[in-house]
């Protein structure tokens, strides 16, 4: 079983809690789920630069992402 770790300081798209994501990665694939309200995302790793769920604003205050080692 993959570890989970949440998001600080993240908002969910759904129900815009604050700080109720939490992320794991399975299979090469990134989960994504919201404890709150249950939403969930799926989608295969890629970089900030390349990834188009962010804003280019967003982009530009990204400092680096953090990697887990297993």
């Amino acid at each position: 079983m993959a570890k989970k770790r949440f998001i600080a300081g993240a908002v969910c798209p759904s129900c815009r809690q604050h700080d109720t994501l939490r992320w794991w990665q399975e299979n090469d694939v990134e989960r994504v789920e919201c404890v709150s309200c249950g939403h969930s995302d799926v989608r295969a790793p890629q970089s900030v630069e390349q990834s188009n769920q962010l804003s280019t604003e967003t982009k530009q205050h990204v400092i680096g992402i953090f990697k887990p080692e297993d």
